[in-house]
């Protein structure tokens, strides 16, 4: 009966979703712009709170917690704190520059604005493959972190397989009818909910236990070093990194990014940024203490499973404890569904029209985003069954990805100076000192496998891979300075080489006025 219910619960709430994805669906244009952008009417609200909700994924509700319970609460200042105050920074440094030109030139994705400025096809194709090859596989952890808890929820009854299946099928079939509108609307609603339920649980739990004061006396109890600041995983070059690392990579994010171009106007922009800070700590911090708490609280987490549904399991009655489940799984389905949408509008006008059809009607782009989304989600879909990595590690892997772009393309904002040549030159140094970090481990093996051929050179192929890449440099993340190399690369190579004849050097700096 338990589980009947459970399912009920997180099955009413994506039904509820899909009514309003259909309300949006009779009110919508037929467009391009209108599918990716809403045609840019965002109010406030629905800017603020869709930005939110999309940001929310399962890194946030799974992977979080799963930190504070595992290292401690510190956490919250990487992510409710730092992140809150960086990010709100960025979303004016970057976006609002971006509305503006989105206002003026009619954007759509970040690779569309920078390959008009630079006249580079190549160089928004660059942009856009990038973007999708961090996309992919944090799409697949909104599947990985469905399956688990719909597992755990459901105590096995309910296989990890059918609950990301689940939740991919939901997604296709609201965003190809949605579109961002219907996204938008719903996030409001997932955003409020998800404020709601974390907070309840928290109450709910604390009240179970004896309060705060009886929580912290029983962590202490457990795990004393998890009340003190630093420690061998909370090394201050390591949350530095994290936090910057996370908040310039969610500023390239797409389906954040392309955000910037979707508000009403000025004013609803800049409104929205000056809230966001206060958002994330009303968020973050409840659920992430429960996470902390929980170390001390004698909960039981299955190997490989994530502490928040076992804590509810524990201290909540089932009802409520599927409801908070469904809340984290409504703020997977605003990360995904938004990301689906921004990963078909990169791939349909950034890669499908540069580069197979350039003259595509209105229509036909419309049909072929929706295309786009069900290959993409069918695709993270069948990677999620193979469950490679953490939810933290991917999560991780994405973030400091995309913060690679991120001082590129601020450059280019702000300098005139900026060439194609730097702008591409930083943005694939930046991408290949990280990715080759990511792999190193591979990069070694193949060096390792085709050994005999290369005999003698092989053991001084390996001592430079792992000498340059060491993952780690003096407790910084190899995130922090493949930023840090992306941006000397930019300036240094844009001072050393002349803009190409076609670049359009003064359009990021010509008098951009907006009501």
């Amino acid at each position: 009966m338990s589980v009947a219910l459970q399912l009920g619960i997180v099955v009413g709430y994506l039904v509820i979703a899909l009514l309003v994805g259909l309300v949006a669906y009779r009110v919508a244009e037929r467009t391009a712009e209108d599918f990716y952008l809403a045609s840019r009417t965002f109010g406030t609200v629905v800017l603020l709170f869709t930005t939110f909700a999309t940001l929310l994924s399962a890194f946030t509700f799974f992977a979080g917690p799963n930190i504070a319970y595992a290292e401690g609460p510190e956490w919250v200042l990487v992510m409710g704190l730092m992140d809150g105050i960086i990010f709100a920074i960025l979303w004016y440094v970057i976006g609002y520059k971006q509305w503006l030109l989105g206002q003026r030139f009619d954007y759509v994705t970040l690779g569309e604005m920078l390959g008009d400025r630079f006249a580079s096809r190549r160089l928004r194709g660059l942009v856009a493959g990038i973007s999708l090859l961090y996309l992919f596989p944090y799409v697949m952890l909104q599947q990985v972190g469905a399956g688990t808890a719909l597992e755990a929820l459901t105590e096995g009854s309910l296989p990890y397989a059918v609950g990301a299946g689940l939740i991919t099928a939901f997604m296709i079939l609201y965003v190809v009818i949605a579109g961002m509108r219907g996204i938008a609307w719903t996030d409001t609603l997932q955003g409020i909910f998800m404020l709601v339920t974390t907070w309840l649980a928290l109450i709910w739990v604390l009240a179970v236990v004896g309060g705060p004061v009886a929580a912290t006396s029983a962590l202490e109890a457990e795990a004393a070093h998890h009340l003190a600041l630093g420690s061998d995983f909370y090394t201050h070059q390591w949350m530095l990194s994290t936090a910057i690392t996370i908040g310039f990579g969610v500023a390239m994010f797409p389906q954040v990014n392309q955000r910037f171009f979707a508000a009403g106007s000025k004013t609803v922009l800049k409104r929205s940024f000056a809230l966001w800070p206060i958002l994330c700590v009303l968020l973050f911090v409840p659920s992430f203490l429960l996470g902390a708490w929980a170390r001390g609280l004698d909960v039981t987490v299955p190997e490989g499973g994530n502490v928040l549904p076992a804590v509810l399991a524990e201290f909540t009655p089932v009802w409520f404890a599927a409801l908070v489940i469904a809340g984290a799984m409504a703020a997977m389905m605003s990360s995904s569904d938004s990301m689906l949408l921004s990963g078909s509008s990169y791939f349909t006008r950034d890669l499908y029209r540069p580069f197979l059809e350039q003259d595509v009607s209105e229509r036909r782009e419309d049909l072929l985003a929706r295309i786009g989304v069900v290959v993409f989600a069918t695709g993270a879909f069948l990677a999620s069954l193979w469950n490679p990595a953490t939810l933290f590690e991917l999560g991780d892997a994405a973030f400091s990805g995309f913060a690679q772009l991120a001082l590129p393309v601020i450059v280019a904002l702000y300098w005139r100076r900026t060439t194609r040549a730097g702008m591409t030159a930083g943005i694939l140094a930046s991408q290949l000192f990280y990715l080759g970090n990511l792999f190193v481990g591979s990069i070694v093996g193949a060096i390792e496998f085709f050994g005999p051929i290369l005999g003698d050179l092989a053991p001084l192929l390996v001592l430079l891979v792992t000498g340059v890449l060491r993952g780690t440099y003096m407790g910084w993340t190899a995130g922090i300075v493949g930023m840090g190399l992306g941006l000397l690369v930019t300036v240094g190579v844009s001072w050393l080489t002349s803009p190409a004849p076609d670049e359009r050097r003064m359009i990021y700096f010509e008098r951009l006025e907006a009501d």
